[in-house]
């Protein structure tokens, strides 16, 4: 109970101190105006409360992430305590932040144009593709698993392919429409809800005076797979996500203040964190052990079954009808701000301007061709790529924002460490997964850590480098 206890207590403490100083070294502004008034549409670019914005902005990111992935992460014993905590506050609160801010100071772009800002033309091609597909993966991940969901409750009248087409009719409706018409309007009353679900199973916990374990390092996942690189891809998005760098920048575009970037984006993070480190929390205890976890996995057929019996267990009623809503309405409004981020990130290739009705139809249609067949594919297949794609794509995301603050003579050690680490992280899991190349563990290793170190001497030689031609006279510049 102590180590939960004071895992909490440092999450939040990260957020005033750690998020502090992070917003300092970025520098953010009072007086620049953001792009939710230059640039005021009344679709995408719509001012907000900074309150509003968080909520939606929380759940934009969370889906079923910090729900699921905490459960799967839990199997590995009290060890995802820390990296869920370390995570948040040192590599996914950073990896929000700089996200959101840079979109901000980019007039709303997209991630894969602020990637190619900062590390080069050729990477913005490979990223605004890279990006796409992620968006489209998490759009359809995030459709089928309702759907099954709802059809395992509808087995008579409604199958899985009937709850697809209305789970896409809904997606294209929230994508065209303008933010502020139904993503404005309920997503911050779900946003509250799941954090409310999250909450009243934590205090079940510590009323209910469970045995918490404390912290420990050491492995105790039922089936002993390493916990280097699995669980720091299996608790993604409850530290460090990829997938949250493409959802800043709708809220980027409604952020009426810099000064409150550190409240939406680096603390829509550090709330992410705290929803895993409950979750982590109950899975491994209400089962007493993750021996206990693994197998109540297989009885009630995964995570959303735990999730069900964790808060009708502890909450009642009330709980089970939060556990349906957090399984169900969670990941459906991420999937469709995923797809809204598609059309985004197309808009900002095409340079397609999206006040007009037509230009929304003419990229909305074919996003959803798409999903709709990508559906079809096995859920399981989808989620593991995902799983490697997104935490991919936060290396990439943290690179570049290191890259910018060595640029304009900031602290880049905030986010060049974070992105190090990462790298360490995807180069040894795709060397070792089976849907990677499936090299024998004491070779995977060893190769993305020296995979991991080489990419931070580059990226070192580099902005090196590039002091020293800023510092050079304007003819020896032209020599070089």
């Amino acid at each position: 109970m102590l180590s939960f206890l004071s895992s909490l207590a440092v999450l939040i403490l990260g957020y005033f101190i750690y998020g502090t100083v992070v917003d300092k070294i970025f520098g953010s502004e009072i007086q620049r105006e953001t792009p939710a008034i230059s640039q005021a549409d009344g679709v995408d670019y719509v001012a907000m409360d900074w309150k509003k914005a968080f909520l939606i902005q929380f759940l934009n990111i969370a889906g079923l992430g910090p729900i699921f992935g905490a459960i799967a992460g839990a199997l590995w014993g009290p060890s995802a305590f820390i990296w869920i905590v370390l995570g948040t506050i040192f590599a996914g609160g950073v990896h929000d932040y700089l996200s959101g801010m840079l979109s901000i100071r980019s007039n709303g772009a997209s991630i894969a144009e602020i990637i190619g800002n900062n590390l080069g033309n050729k990477i913005r091609q490979i990223m605004r593709i890279f990006s796409i597909v992620l968006l489209i993966l998490v759009g359809t991940v995030f459709m089928t698993g309702p759907a099954l969901l709802l059809a395992n409750l509808t087995p008579d009248f409604l199958g899985v392919n009937s709850w697809l087409i209305i789970i896409l009719g809904y997606y294209f409706v929230a994508t065209f429409l303008p933010v502020d018409k139904i993503i404005g309007k309920l997503y911050p009353v779900f946003g509250l809800t799941l954090l409310i679900m999250a909450l009243g199973v934590g205090g079940g916990l510590i009323i209910g005076n469970y045995d918490i374990p404390n912290i420990a390092l050491n492995n105790l996942h039922p089936e002993s797979l390493p916990i280097w690189p699995l669980m720091f891809v299996t608790i993604a998005c409850g530290a460090i996500s990829g997938f949250h760098s493409t959802q800043s920048p709708i809220m980027a575009r409604c952020t009426t203040n810099e000064k409150e970037g550190r409240r939406i984006f680096y603390g829509a993070m550090v709330a992410e964190g705290i929803v895993a480190l409950i979750w982590a929390a109950a899975a491994m205890t209400f089962f007493q052990g993750t021996g206990g976890l693994g197998t109540a996995l297989v009885e009630f057929g995964g995570p959303a079954g735990v999730v069900h019996e964790i808060t009708g267990t502890m909450m009642g009623v009330i709980g089970g009808l939060l556990a349906m809503l957090g399984v169900v309405a969670a990941p459906i409004t991420s999937g469709d701000t995923a797809f809204r981020s598609v059309r985004l990130a197309l808009s900002d290739i095409f340079s397609l301007d999206q006040k007009p009705i037509k230009n929304r139809l003419m990229l909305a249609i074919p996003i959803f061709i798409i999903g709709g067949s990508l559906s079809q594919i096995n859920f399981d297949v989808l989620w593991r790529y995902f799983a490697w794609s997104n935490q991919t794509m936060a290396m990439v995301v943290l690179w570049a924002g290191a890259v910018w603050l060595a640029k304009n003579d900031k602290n880049h050690w905030i986010a060049s460490i974070p992105a190090f680490f990462m790298t360490g992280v995807s180069a040894t899991y795709i060397l070792y997964a089976p849907e990677g190349f499936q090299l024998a563990y004491n070779i995977s290793v060893p190769i993305g850590i020296l995979t991991a170190v080489s990419t931070m001497l580059i990226f070192l030689y580099k902005i090196s480098k590039t002091d020293f031609i800023e510092n050079m006279q304007p003819e020896q510049k032209e020599a070089v």
